[in-house]
């Protein structure tokens, strides 16, 4: 593949970095979303997270409206909405709105996962039963509100979503597993595949989306990404540091223990048992974290084996002008 021609997009979760309160990450994604639209990326994704201290992305409906208004080009959505937390009807409403507002620039991607624990996710919907069929249910919902084709008899013949305008959001269902690329494919939707939560499997999923891929109103033919953590820079002690502290997240986020914002120097000096040098290892198939030149022949080989022509970069540093310039320095490898 030529590299020249790989699109390069950023989804973002208003991480919470040490001594930074939520408010001022919500800032960061604000001045990344500016900052990225003009380096020439393609869209901009915004995630949903519930009860966590370290990341402050939790209504990716309202965060959207602010950063299509604050940016000029690049297309702007949710990575994802978790659709068992919502209204099918509200979340139609929602983005009928953004289309009213922002029309042909919005993104509408969807999980079938709360983002959160079951917990917290059965008081966001106490109706949630965690089935599949009700997600399915909901994507043919959507499908009907977005463009006024109920079936005759059904309730979504007298349902509106409001306000009716022209466009209709892009839509990407976001999987880990694959399962969703099934849904994308029978539905007619964009599939976007998350490698930074699950390494394996990606471009056999991919592949079998492309396959089983039924064109719809709104996609005539399949279209396809992958997500995952990306940090580039020219400082081969920091790109060392970031595999370290990543290295600890993940740790942490599969001990169940609490997620709390961590620097360098808290963890320096961790040891870690043989199981947890394991977990290490698959975890860092997540990452691509190293010096220009490497990133790039990584990412080049990742865009090649799942045969997509777009990356979603997902960047999360110590330092929030480090994340501005392994952002610059993607840009510039290839050439946006």
């Amino acid at each position: 593949m030529d590299t020249n021609k790989i699109r390069l997009s950023v989804l973002d979760q208003s991480p919470i970095r040490k001594g930074v309160d939520a408010e001022r990450a919500v800032q960061e994604t604000i001045e990344l979303a500016k900052y990225t639209d003009q380096l020439g990326y393609t869209r901009f994704w915004v995630s949903e997270h519930h009860n966590t201290g370290s990341l402050a992305g939790s209504t990716p409906e309202v965060l959207i409206a602010h950063l299509a208004g604050q940016t000029e080009n690049i297309r702007v959505g949710s990575g994802g909405i978790m659709m068992p937390n919502h209204s099918t009807l509200k979340v139609a409403e929602n983005f009928r709105m953004l289309e009213a507002l922002f029309p042909g620039r919005i993104d509408l991607g969807m999980g079938r996962a709360p983002g959160t624990d079951r917990i917290t996710a059965s008081i966001l919907n106490p109706s949630n039963q965690f089935k599949e069929q009700d997600f399915v249910e909901q994507l043919m919902d959507l499908q009907n509100y977005f463009h006024d084709t109920g079936e005759p008899g059904t309730i979504q013949a007298r349902i509106r979503a409001i306000p009716q305008v022209k466009t209709v959001p892009n839509m990407w269902l976001l999987s880990s597993s694959g399962q969703s690329g099934l849904f994308a494919a029978h539905f007619g939707m964009g599939f976007s595949f998350a490698h930074f939560i699950n390494p394996v499997g990606g471009p056999q999923n991919v592949a079998i989306y492309k396959d089983r891929f039924q064109p719809s109103q709104d996609l005539a033919m399949p279209e396809a990404n992958m997500a995952i953590f990306i940090f580039c820079s020219e400082d081969e002690e920091k790109v060392m540091q970031h595999k370290a502290v990543m290295d600890h997240r993940f740790l942490q986020f599969e001990r169940g223990s609490a997620i709390t914002p961590i620097a360098y120097e808290d963890i320096k000096n961790e040891t870690y048992t043989l199981a947890e040098q394991d977990r290490i290892r698959y975890n860092r198939q997540r990452v691509v974290a190293g010096t220009p030149e490497k990133v790039k022949a990584r990412l080049t080989q990742l865009a090649n084996d799942y045969g997509v022509d777009e990356i979603i970069a997902v960047t999360i540093a110590e330092d929030f002008d480090d994340r501005l310039k392994s952002y610059k320095l993607l840009a510039n490898l290839f050439e946006l």
